[in-house]
């Protein structure tokens, strides 16, 4: 997402070659003016040392001054002006003091969350407010009390029409992410909303470049604002790996893809398609084809974004097919690698894809897909931005097919490892002697891989499900539970559940085993007899419930053998 945090602990660990001048800063946290409040929350997070951009902006802001700061994507700029607004603002107040303008609905969901968890110690609330949301819930957030607002354009425009959102004591103005802000067409919304704030107002403009219209708008706005440049107008993201993959015309597009994702291997990436078809096409395609694909464009119902970006943020998912406007705000940790299934038009845009990987500096690998009447642009980065492309040529058909089938051979070796099916072998023989073998291993193949995928997503469904169920149960005001006679708890027959600790393990139905062969297969390992408070079996994998006590005995059974299968335990997320 949009949002960057704060530098690590662990980028101290880092010599100042390994990262480029943009991310380290010469000062620490305990150099700047911050309250006891804000440190701790710093420190929950593990930062011990600001971005430059974040040291450069502090006492600017903290003084009350303009700023224009000029960053590139993925240096802090979220804490740079989060921090000192935080710093700004009174203990517990309840009236707006502080606006954040975002392109998006995700951005401003993340810079939403990431202030919360800044200011949660100062009693400071944040209210995140954008389309496709409910209005009501807004509404409640607002008249509840939120000293920093962080919101889209268009419906901030609407809360400050119907009088929800009142901004007499705002003190200070965020345009965040302002180039994009103005590309995508909000120049009216933001001039409505900044001519709605009061006269001796702070206004602060965050943006990775600062074409002519940004400075018409910063020189209409602001008083003597102070410039920090961290990057010129025309940038590069050095430390991106740029490489190119011509397309074949020997199959189609979204088989180029599969073909290359095959050959890399990448474990996560962003996939960028320029319009909403593609994005629903590349996404059945890669699911087809047995990769883990949510899409996310324009189309999909707030609800639903909200469901993707969560798993998104939580690793559940590898890859995120997505269109430019859409993915302004996403941020998967330690992503390595952004995939342009088709280059965008404009070669600035580019820019901005591949700066969702590589972020505080890392590395990271931009793969892109080339046709013929993309070369313009390929030509305008290279020439213009002084983008070097790495060409890489496409495997062959023959080639791509064996990529394929060690693929597909690799997933039934895995299934199929300490699982019981030797009673099948005799089958096995028959049916290679069939005339019609080739039809029915087809279709068993069919069936392996298709109820194989389905179990894997049910795993992932379950456990969304279970999370939900205890961020409702964290939610849900605490009642003291009345009291009950053991008679009446009886007759209910209510069903408790175990107090033990839930742990999983990497073996189910499809090993051959039932609840008692796996308690078996777990004793016969190590574990301590007689434990187990209860089974549950599933496809590929189980649940079972132990004495706290004992949990970490039937974790260190890990590494030993069932079978031709390595044992896995581990404890289950709750």
């Amino acid at each position: 997402m949009e949002t960057e945090s704060l530098t690590g602990a662990d980028a101290d660990s880092e010599t100042s070659e390994s990262r480029p001048q943009e991310y380290l800063a010469d000062v620490g946290f305990d150099e700047l003016a911050l309250s006891p409040e804000v440190r701790r929350a710093i420190a929950e997070r593990g930062y011990v040392h600001p971005t430059p951009v974040q040291a450069k902006a502090f006492q600017p802001v903290v003084e009350g001054r303009d700023l224009i700061v000029r960053s590139k994507t993925g240096t802090g700029k979220t804490a740079a002006f989060g921090l000192p607004i935080i710093e700004r603002i009174d203990r517990g107040e309840r009236a707006v003091r502080a606006l954040v303008l975002c392109p998006t609905r995700e951005l401003a969901l993340q810079v939403a969350t990431e202030l919360g968890d800044l200011s949660k110690y100062r009693d400071i609330k944040v209210a995140a407010i954008y389309g496709g949301a409910s209005m009501r819930a807004q509404q409640d957030a607002l008249a509840y009390g939120s000293a920093i607002v962080v919101g889209t354009p268009g419906r901030v425009y609407d809360h400050i029409r119907r009088g929800t959102l009142k901004l007499d004591g705002c003190r200070a103005a965020v345009l965040d992410e302002a180039d994009e802000m103005l590309n995508q067409g909000f120049y009216e919304e933001v001039t409505r909303i900044l001519d709605c704030l009061p006269k001796d107002r702070q206004v602060l403009l965050f943006s990775a470049t600062v074409p002519q219209d940004i400075q018409n708008l910063m020189a209409r706005y602001t008083r003597n604002p102070e410039t920090i440049l961290m990057s010129g107008d025309v940038y590069t993201v050095e430390h991106i790996q740029h490489v190119r993959f011509d397309i074949s015309d020997a199959y189609p597009k979204p088989r180029n893809l599969i073909y290359v994702l095959e050959m890399e291997e990448p474990e996560n990436a962003i996939i960028f398609c320029n319009t909403r078809d593609d994005t629903e096409l590349v996404t059945a395609v890669l699911n087809r084809n047995g990769f883990d694909a949510e899409l996310l464009n324009g189309d999909l119902p707030q609800k639903e974004r909200e469901r993707v970006m969560g798993k998104v943020k939580r690793g559940e998912v590898a890859f995120m097919v997505a269109t430019d406007l859409a993915a302004r705000g996403i941020d998967i940790s330690d992503l390595k690698y952004v995939i342009n299934y088709s280059l965008p038009e404009d070669p600035a845009v580019y820019l901005h894809r591949v700066g969702r990987t590589g972020r505080i500096g890392k590395k990271g690998i931009a793969l892109n897909l080339v046709s013929g009447r993309e070369l313009s642009t390929l030509t305008a980065l290279e020439r213009k931005y002084g983008v070097v492309f790495e060409k890489r040529e496409m495997p062959t058909p023959e080639k791509a097919m064996e990529l394929w089938t060690e693929r597909h051979v690799k997933e039934i070796k895995d299934a199929a490892a300490g699982a019981v099916y030797e009673g099948f072998l005799g089958l096995s023989s028959t049916l290679k002697g069939r005339p019609d073998a080739d039809d029915l291993v087809a279709f068993l193949l069919k069936y392996f891989f298709s109820h194989h995928r389905m179990e894997r997503v049910q795993a992932l469904r379950e456990r969304e499900a279970e999370r939900a169920k205890r961020e409702e149960k964290k939610e849900r005001p605490k009642e003291r539970p009345k009291a009950e006679r053991p008679r009446e708890k009886e007759k209910r027959g209510a069903k408790l559940e175990p107090s033990g600790i839930r742990l999983w393990v990497n073996l189910g139905r499809m090993d051959g085993i039932e609840d008692a062969g796996l308690v078996q297969a777990l004793e016969r390992a190590g574990a301590p007899a007689g434990k187990v408070q209860r089974v549950e079996m599933k496809g590929t994998y189980s649940y079972l419930w132990v004495p706290e006590a004992d949990a970490a005995a039937f974790e260190a059974t890990s590494g030993k053998q069932h079978g031709e299968k390595a044992i896995k335990v581990e404890r289950a997320r709750r």
